[in-house]
């Protein structure tokens, strides 16, 4: 397992982020959600699906792995992190998904996801909810309120577990910016969702 790490090696706590279907672990979004993390003084490792590094060595396309090799990733990628205990495992969209399907038997101490896709845009009932109702670890989902993936409206009437927090950024998108009407900017809100991720890890 290959990773880009950010962030002291030593530090209490090491987060681990896979990225989403369409863009790799160094994407800008993913870059500044590190960059911000690890300058909270927290350990990042992050890391791709086996599709993502073939995209990468051949320059070619190719949709992602199917569901058992993206679960077989994550497993690989929490071996190699270290000392379950003190991981938290997560990531952007697809990424975040793929962590809390695998998370309760994992024995990391929690969860974060970067825009969770709960349907595909334009498709609400077809929702991507039903193990996140049973979920035991906790766990934070930092979603922009008008995500086309779950907006804030929609999730209202979702039944999820209790251990999972919600944390709202203001007009925010699926890579959380906003509209220039709205008032807000994308740095107001990277920042405040690198924020909430931070103060979620200090009360684990």
């Amino acid at each position: 397992m290959t990773f880009l790490e950010d962030g002291p090696r030593r530090a209490p706590w090491t987060i681990v982020l896979a990225h989403g279907a369409g863009a790799p672990m160094d994407s800008p979004f993913m870059n500044r959600v590190a960059s911000g993390l690890a300058a909270s003084g927290h350990r990042v490792l992050r890391f791709e699906f086996p599709y993502m590094q073939k995209r990468r060595e051949t320059g070619r396309g190719g949709g992602p792995d199917r569901e058992p090799v993206l679960r077989k990733a994550w497993a690989e990628a929490i071996a190699a992190a270290g000392k379950p205990a003190k991981l938290v495992i997560g990531g952007k969209s697809m990424g975040g998904r793929i962590a809390s399907m695998v998370v309760d038997d994992s024995g990391v101490a929690g969860l974060v996801c970067l825009g969770y896709p709960f349907h595909p845009p334009g498709q609400p009932t077809r929702l991507r909810t039903a193990h996140l109702e049973k979920l035991e670890t906790r766990a934070l989902i930092v979603q922009g309120t008008r995500d086309p993936f779950g907006t804030e409206d929609d999730v209202a009437g979702y039944r999820l577990s209790r251990q999972i927090a919600l944390h709202w950024l203001g007009d925010g998108d699926h890579d959380w910016k906003p509209r220039k009407a709205s008032g807000r900017t994308h740095d107001r809100n990277l920042d405040e969702g690198i924020a909430a991720i931070t103060g979620f890890i200090e009360v684990l």
